[in-house]
């Protein structure tokens, strides 16, 4: 080495040696810290399914519930502010009629729990409403269409539900439908999108609404990278290089194209989109219920399910096989493009071992934490990065008005 360089180097070598070792947290200060956290920053999940839960059985989420995987207390507890309320509609009432009275009647129960609970709960329409409601201590509630049937193949609905309230539309769900064609169905009506749908995307960049590429087939998600002016989410999907062949979870490609887009994935916690072991005993289960004549629709499914779970229990993922979703995206596009989507009360009892409901979000940052997720990535995970989607979705949506 040059006696120069050997000069300028040699003391920061010395302040190197010197220089006292990170301090490693003891597992009761780690818990302690992911506390913290979950308190010290906005937290923010792309699907919880409580509308269309509270729909079917109704019960009273500003105190604990007996049932389901959110209410007020627990959410609380684990640090959830900011649930984006999922505003589901079945796939057959594309065909059957009614997916826009149905999406009103739920839009309709979001509002009528900010207005019977003012001190907990405010609907949520812009990132500067959840940012104040923050600082005052409430828990917003923005809201997200699973299903864009409820546009009813008139663009001027698109307008309508921004107006009610709508921040991000999953463009299919279960089945292929007016506007893309679905992950779940084979027969890929469009190739893709429909020429409504590539319209329908187009109108969403124009008034603000975040384009949500969960559910959606592989052509229509290039389809929709191709025309988006905006980032788009996936509110709630995970990685499919754990769970092979399953195209309801994004590839690696997709997950890629998604960040160059600026977008963000939320990584889904239901135990079938995080553990390929868990996928195939689950397909197990149901083609032995099926010999029986019981279908996951079907009335009595969950207790089947159930009695046939005691006898041969299901390998459940933990935190740890969640986490390994959240290494992959940002090994794959950095920090910047990964969040949080658990699919709460919308995945019933396939949950991971330490994510059960909403009180337990402190567990994933404990191990965010073990594997030295700074302060700034985690909050990025929990909250930034999908509020800077939203933020940039809107500052294009005055633009395009405003030209």
């Amino acid at each position: 080495m040059r006696p120069l360089l050997l000069k300028l180097v040699f003391p920061l070598l010395i302040g190197m040696a010197l220089a006292p070792a990170q301090p490693q947290l003891s597992e009761a200060q780690l818990k302690a810290k992911a506390q913290k956290l979950t308190k010290q920053f906005i937290l923010a999940d792309g699907h919880v399914d409580i509308p269309y839960r509270l729909q079917h059985k109704w019960e009273d989420i500003s105190k604990r519930t007996e049932t389901g995987d959110f209410d007020y207390v627990r959410a609380k507890a684990g640090g959830i502010n900011v649930p984006f309320m999922s505003i589901y509609t079945p796939s057959e009432l594309e065909q059957k009629g009614g997916a826009k009275a149905l999406a009103d009647t739920l839009i309709d129960m979001v509002y009528g729990l900010a207005k019977s609970h003012p001190a907990k709960f405010a609907v949520a329409k812009s990132v500067a409403d959840v940012r104040g409601q923050f600082r005052r201590g409430l828990i917003s509630l923005p809201m997200g269409m699973e299903n864009g049937s409820p546009l009813e193949k008139n663009l001027a609905n698109v307008q309508y539900f921004a107006d009610r309230g709508i921040r991000y539309i999953t463009l299919t769900h279960g089945k292929d439908n007016h506007i893309s064609d679905s992950s779940y169905d084979t027969t890929h009506t469009w190739k893709g999108l429909s020429p409504f749908g590539r319209k329908v995307v187009m109108e969403m960049n124009r008034v603000g609404i975040m384009v949500d590429i969960s559910h959606v087939s592989d052509d229509a998600f290039w389809e929709v990278m191709n025309i988006t002016a905006t980032p788009a989410i996936a509110s709630h999907s995970s990685c499919r290089t754990f769970t092979p062949g399953f195209e309801r979870n994004m590839s690696d490609d997709m997950i890629k194209a998604l960040g160059k887009n600026g977008g963000v994935i939320m990584i889904n916690f239901g135990s079938s989109f995080v553990a390929n072991n868990y996928r195939q005993a689950e397909s197990k289960m149901w083609a032995t219920l099926g010999t029986k004549g019981i279908t996951w629709n079907s009335p009595n499914a969950a207790e089947e399910a159930q009695a046939y779970m005691k006898e041969n229990p299901l390998p459940f993922p933990n935190v740890s096989d969640v986490a390994n979703h959240i290494d992959h995206v940002v090994k794959l596009t950095g920090i910047d493009h990964v969040g949080l989507g658990s699919d709460f009360d919308g995945v019933g009892d396939t949950l991971p071992i330490g994510l059960k409901d909403v009180s337990q979000y402190p567990n994933l940052i404990e191990e965010l934490l073990k594997r030295d997720y700074s302060d700034r990535d985690i909050e990025k995970i929990c909250s930034g990065n999908v509020l800077r989607v939203w933020s940039e979705v809107e500052q294009t949506a005055k633009k395009m008005q405003n030209n």
